[in-house]
C-alpha cells in the first residue's frame, strides 16, 4: 500500500467512532510508549474509545509519562487485555513489525478479526499480518511517525502538551538522546514544534536518564569493569550478563537499558553486543556504527532483527553456549568489520 494510500485509510478510520487497541512490543521502550500513548490520547479526543495494551511491565523511568497508569499490562490483566480486544473495531500495532514482537499478546492479536494497523519503522515488516501498513524506515522512530500522522490529518491542533511530551520521549530515546538515526532534518523541526507546544525537555531528559537507583549505576560499572570481553581483531566488545549478576544487583526492568552502547564509545570498536540471561532463554541486544547491519546479523544468526544499526535478537541456548557461538561468528564477519568510522 502505498504511504499516500495509507494516510487516506488512516484518515477515514480517525473520523468515525471506534473501539481502538494500541498494542506495543514486549519489554516497551520509550518510542513505544510514547508513540501509543501520544496517538491514544489523540484519539480519545477524536471520541474513541482507546486504551493501550502492553505486553509486559515498562521500566520504570517511564512511570511519570502521561495517560500511562490507564494502560493495561498483559502479564498481570490479562481478563481486561482480552476483553478490551474482545470489543475493538481496530487493533493498532505501534512500533513493532512482527507479531511476535508482541510477546505475550501475540497469540491473543492474532486471534482478533479485525483489521490490524501497522505503525512502525523497522525494517522488513511482517506485511501478511497487517491490513494497513504504514511503515517508513526512514524515520527516526514510531513516534515521529505519529506526529508526521496527525500533520498529515490535519490534527496538529490535538499535540497538547501531554501529546508532544510523549512524542518527544519517542524520539528522544530512540535516537539515543540525539546521538544516532539522525538522517532526516525533519526530526529537529519535529522537536522544534514539539518545544513550541511547551514541553519541559530539560525534565523530560531528566526523568528518562538521570534518575538511575544506586544498583543499577552498580550494576553498569560492574558490566563493563567485569563482564566486558574487547576483541580488538573484530573491532567488537561483548558484555554478558547472568542471572546472577542481576540478581545480585537487585536487577529491574530497564536498568541494562542504553548499556549496549557504552562500547561503541571506545576508539577502534564497531559492534556492540549485549547478552543477558534471563529464566526462559537469552536476550541480545546489537548495536554497530558505520557500515555494519546488526539487522542482518540478529535477522540470520538469533531469530531478531531491527534496524540497520541497532537491533536484537533472542536464543534458547545457555550463557556460555551464546558467547561461543559469537566468538565462532565474528572471523566470518572480520572483513566486514573491518573499517574505520
Amino acid at each position: 500500500m502505498k504511504q499516500m494510500d495509507i494516510f487516506s485509510q488512516l484518515k477515514t478510520i480517525f473520523k468515525g467512532q471506534h473501539n481502538i487497541a494500541i498494542t506495543v512490543h514486549s519489554n516497551p521502550d520509550g518510542d513505544a510508549i510514547g508513540s501509543a500513548f501520544a496517538l491514544c490520547k489523540v484519539l480519545i479526543q477524536l471520541g474513541h474509545e482507546a486504551t493501550v495494551l502492553i505486553p509486559n511491565m515498562y521500566p520504570s523511568f517511564l512511570s511519570w509519562m502521561p495517560q500511562i497508569e490507564t494502560g493495561v499490562i498483559f502479564e498481570n490483566q490479562s481478563k481486561k487485555a482480552k476483553d478490551v480486544l474482545a470489543v475493538a473495531d481496530y487493533v493498532f500495532c505501534l512500533d513493532y513489525n512482527s507479531l511476535k514482537r508482541s510477546g505475550a499478546l501475540s497469540d491473543v492479536i492474532q486471534k482478533v478479526t479485525v483489521p490490524r494497523v501497522l505503525i512502525d519503522h523497522h525494517v522488513e515488516p511482517e506485511t501478511d499480518s497487517f491490513e494497513y501498513i504504514y511503515s517508513d524506515i526512514k524515520v527516526s522512530s514510531t513516534s515521529e511517525m505519529i506526529y508526521i500522522l496527525l500533520k498529515r490529518l490535519n490534527l496538529e491542533h490535538l499535540i497538547d502538551n501531554d501529546v508532544a511530551s510523549c512524542i518527544y520521549v519517542g524520539i528522544m530515546t530512540d535516537t539515543g538522546s540525539f546521538s544516532y538515526a539522525l538522517k532526516n532534518p525533519e526530526t529537529f523541526h519535529i522537536v522544534a514544534s514539539l518545544v513550541k507546544v511547551g514541553i519541559d525537555a530539560e525534565r523530560i531528559h531528566r526523568l528518562i536518564y538521570d534518575t538511575f537507583t544506586e544498583n543499577r549505576l552498580r550494576l553498569l560499572g560492574h558490566s563493563i569493569s567485569n563482564r566486558m570481553m574487547v576483541l580488538n581483531l573484530f573491532k567488537t566488545a561483548i558484555i554478558s550478563l547472568s542471572l546472577v549478576d542481576l540478581n545480585n544487583f537487585q536487577y529491574q526492568i530497564g536498568d541494562t537499558e542504553g548499556l549496549v552502547n557504552y562500547p561503541l564509545s571506545m576508539e577502534g570498536i564497531n559492534f556492540s553486543i549485549l547478552i543477558t540471561e534471563r529464566k526462559d532463554q537469552v536476550r541480545l541486544s546489537f548495536r554497530s556504527k558505520g557500515s555494519f547491519s546488526v539487522n542482518d546479523f540478529a535477522r540470520v544468526h538469533f531469530d531478531g532483527g531491527g534496524h540497520y544499526n541497532a537491533a536484537g535478537g533472542n536464543s534458547s541456548l545457555g550463557l556460555k553456549e551464546v558467547v561461543s557461538k559469537l566468538l565462532k561468528l565474528l572471523p566470518e564477519h572480520a572483513e566486514q568489520l573491518n573499517y574505520v568510522y
